[in-house]
């Protein structure tokens, strides 16, 4: 038996997830797919929600059981005609159906909706599962496992849906497919397709969820950086050895999905990002607003120069999306892309520097982050020594000096720093300096 949304809505306002917060959800359901595994009912719904000016598609499963479960009683979403229906993520029967859709290659079908697993490998049999807390915009469940290659996989199901293929699921499962180290082992996704008036063909389709091996118990490198700079330890080795590994991915990537000339058009597309973001920062973020104009002539100062090949990159990295790993060393997470970017551009092809210029963003960050502490540690020395170390340790496995290209990386580092003031307007006020300081910095120096 199915619900309705409207049983769905009061819960789904409460959710860390739901992104119109302080509205009432106004819900329709766009379609359903049904499975039954150990006797529970697994209904996943996607609904449209119509809140807020732009309708937004999200994925909601939820299980159904005659009895209630005990330890899901925070889980649970209601009561209806004797039946219990829970948060379908903290229910091990839902991580069962999941990984066994994508390891066996099931179809899922339910009203105007359908769904196939695409499994790379099989992870194994699910032991037990839990939800990872804190996260604000995905439910991830750890499963621990036997007789797979791994001892645990963490399964991401995406709670909101865009038609298109989702770069973290094609991004690693490329990564692994060429047998790269440097990103978890990934084992499969889950692809579905729905009803789109909007679309030619009346149809779109999109990822529900993928599955990954697990790292648990290391820590990232933005813990590591910061512990580091705050002790005043030399981080440069560590930042030489971050520069290779990404020097790797991007290899890896190039050779693995397809790569462009970075002709007129292209180079447009990779720019409109960046021309948004600096209109949105001078109108909301006043400290902004008098470098602004000098943002937009550097913008198109370098649009017309000569720029490398595109390709896909992380597209929203820094030290917080590397795992530092003592049988792999670094490894990179999180290959979905800049949160606020349109999902078709985060799979566009785009330029290696601009993960570049995250990166070296990240390092000034931690400097940044020690000059609010109490009393505030001067690391400004380290943060230079780290940016150079890095970049060292990029050009000697990259084979180029990517320093020939210092007018288009200062234009990738400006842009996230415009990006970060955006963010620390909204969030953080008392950190915008972090931002601003660089963004007077590397405009002078692009002007100069």
């Amino acid at each position: 038996m199915s619900i309705d949304a409207e049983f769905l809505s009061d819960w789904m306002a409460k959710q860390r997830w739901y992104s119109a917060k302080g509205r009432s959800p106004q819900l329709r359901v766009k379609g359903t797919l049904l499975d039954e595994i150990d006797g529970v009912q697994v209904t996943s719904y996607l609904l449209i929600d119509e809140a807020s000016a732009r309708p937004v598609l999200y994925h909601v499963p939820v299980t159904t059981r005659d009895e209630p479960l005990a330890g899901l009683e925070n889980s649970l979403i209601g009561e209806v005609d004797g039946r219990f229906h829970y948060d379908g993520p903290h229910d091990p029967a839902y991580a069962k159906s999941l990984l066994r859709a994508i390891g066996e290659n099931r179809e899922l079908t339910g009203h105007d909706s359908t769904a196939r697993g695409h499994a790379l490998s099989s992870p194994g049999r699910i032991l037990s599962s839990r939800v990872l807390s804190g996260e604000q915009s995905n439910t991830s469940i750890i499963c621990d496992l036997e007789g797979g290659s791994v001892p645990s996989v963490i399964a991401k199901v995406f709670r909101v849906l865009h038609h298109g293929e989702n770069p973290d699921v094609t991004t690693q499962a490329a990564l692994t497919s060429a047998g790269s180290h440097r990103v978890p082992t990934s084992f499969g996704s889950l692809e579905a397709s729905w009803p789109d008036s909007g679309r030619e063909d009346g149809r779109a389709i999109g990822h529900l969820a993928f599955v990954q091996e697990f790292l648990p118990g290391l820590d990232d490198a933005w813990r590591v950086a910061l512990s580091a700079a705050a002790a005043g330890e030399d981080f440069t080795e560590q930042a030489y050895g971050l520069g290779v590994a990404t020097a790797e991915v991007h290899a890896t990537l190039a050779e693995a999905l397809p790569t462009v000339e970075a002709g007129p058009d292209e180079i447009e597309g990779a720019m409109v990002s960046m021309r948004r973001r600096i209109d949105s920062a001078a109108r909301e973020v006043p400290r902004v607003a008098p470098f602004a104009d000098r943002i937009r002539e550097i913008y198109a100062s370098v649009e017309k120069g000569a720029w490398p090949r595109l390709q896909r990159i992380h597209g929203d990295y820094h030290l917080g999306q590397t795992l530092s790993s003592p049988e792999l060393g670094w490894v990179l997470l999180d290959f979905e892309g800049e949160p606020m970017r349109p999902m078709p551009e985060r799979s566009r092809p785009d330029s290696i520097l601009r993960d570049v210029a995250g990166m070296l963003r990240s390092f000034d960050y931690v400097a940044g982050a020690l000059e609010h502490n109490n009393p505030p540690v001067d690391a400004r020395a380290w943060a230079s020594a780290a940016r150079k170390s890095f970049v060292d340790g990029y050009n000697a496995t990259a084979g180029v000096d990517i320093r020939e290209q210092r007018a288009l990386l200062d234009a990738f580092e400006i842009d996230k720093a415009v990006y970060e003031s955006l963010y620390e307007a909204r969030n953080r006020p008392d950190w915008l300096d972090i931002p601003l300081a660089a963004i007077e910095r590397l405009v002078a120096r692009s002007t100069a």
